[in-house]
């Protein structure tokens, strides 16, 4: 759900808005030309069809590119990407988070692949690897379109109000269904992070939430999100709770979240007082510009497979 300061990204299936944001564009990144697959080699070719028979797609972020991400994502920039977006006042369905800190979830910043500063939300959740964070497949790349990827990526868990009270961790490696890249559909990813400037684990700093799969869609669900919606700008977290629905082969709940809180975790089981309930979920996007309800991926098979593919990475 990343939006620009002018327009939110549309979403197909008859939604309408997705919810990352995006501040002043810095710069046009080019898309490959589709005759550019014509001078594979043949075993490119068969190495091209034995990834896509892969229901999941992998991209790698190097040291270099990891280290770059650090340099760039300073705390003004962090502050200033939400000072370019304003999408509005804040709507009565999503109230202030106002328990305790939920070190488990936090603002995921990037460069977009139009060049412009953006961010989404994530989750960090329990992984062999101590390093693996849940957020929207659109907070990666931009569906059905595989080269135009989103760079320059750093988790920050627990932000708020400017503050990254538990480190930044650059993104080394997304996973997101094939389905996303080549049909827009399946709107989930799974990232993992290399460890802090300490050499801590993201697990090890902030703990991680349990993730469910083919999980009955019902019940009370918690939706958190950085809404770019004022006066929070996307500096603290907003907080919607409704019963989950099966919507347009998805799932959905009431909620005015806006862009910025794509990716945001839906929690089940979730206590207001300890702030820990179990992931079902990540915002994906809403049913208008003047938003009522929130869609979210069912996680079913193909969840888990993104899944295992980043938490054993």
């Amino acid at each position: 759900m990343p939006a620009t300061s002018s327009s939110a990204f549309r979403r197909l299936r008859g939604r309408a808005t997705g919810l990352a944001v995006a501040g002043t564009a810095l710069a046009l990144v080019a898309s490959v030309p589709a005759t550019a697959l014509t001078a594979q080699t043949a075993t490119e070719r068969a190495t091209s069809v034995a990834a896509a028979a892969d229901p999941v797609s992998v991209l790698k972020y190097k040291a270099s590119e990891r280290k770059e991400a650090l340099a760039y994502w300073t705390p003004a920039r962090m502050k200033a990407v939400g000072r370019s977006v304003d999408l509005g006042p804040t709507g009565p369905k999503a109230k202030p988070w106002e328990g305790p800190e939920l070190k488990t979830v936090g603002r995921l910043f990037f460069v977009n692949s139009t060049g412009a500063d953006t961010w989404c939300t994530a989750t960090a959740v329990k992984s062999d690897n101590r390093s693996t964070v849940m957020t929207a497949a659109h907070c990666v790349r931009r569906g059905s379109s595989p080269w135009n990827t989103n760079t320059t990526m750093v988790f920050a868990p627990g932000y708020h109000q400017g503050k990254a009270p538990h480190g930044v961790f650059p993104v080394r490696q997304a996973a997101t269904p094939r389905a996303w890249e080549t049909e827009s559909t399946d709107d989930l990813a799974a990232l993992v992070v290399s460890p802090d400037k300490n050499g801590k684990k993201l697990t090890d700093v902030v703990g991680g939430r349990a993730v469910a799969f083919n999980r009955p869609v019902g019940g009370t669900v918690s939706a958190l999100g950085y809404s770019a919606t004022r006066p929070q700008r996307g500096e603290s977290l907003l907080r919607c709770v409704g019963k989950a629905k099966k919507d347009q082969g998805t799932q959905s709940i009431p909620c005015d979240m806006s862009g910025g809180s794509s990716g945001g975790p839906w929690f089940a089981d979730f206590s207001a007082a300890t702030g820990r309930g179990t992931l079902i979920s990540v915002n994906s996007s809403l049913d208008s510009l003047e938003p009522t309800k929130m869609f979210g991926e069912i996680f079913g098979s193909l969840a888990k497979k993104v899944y295992d593919k980043a938490r054993s990475a």
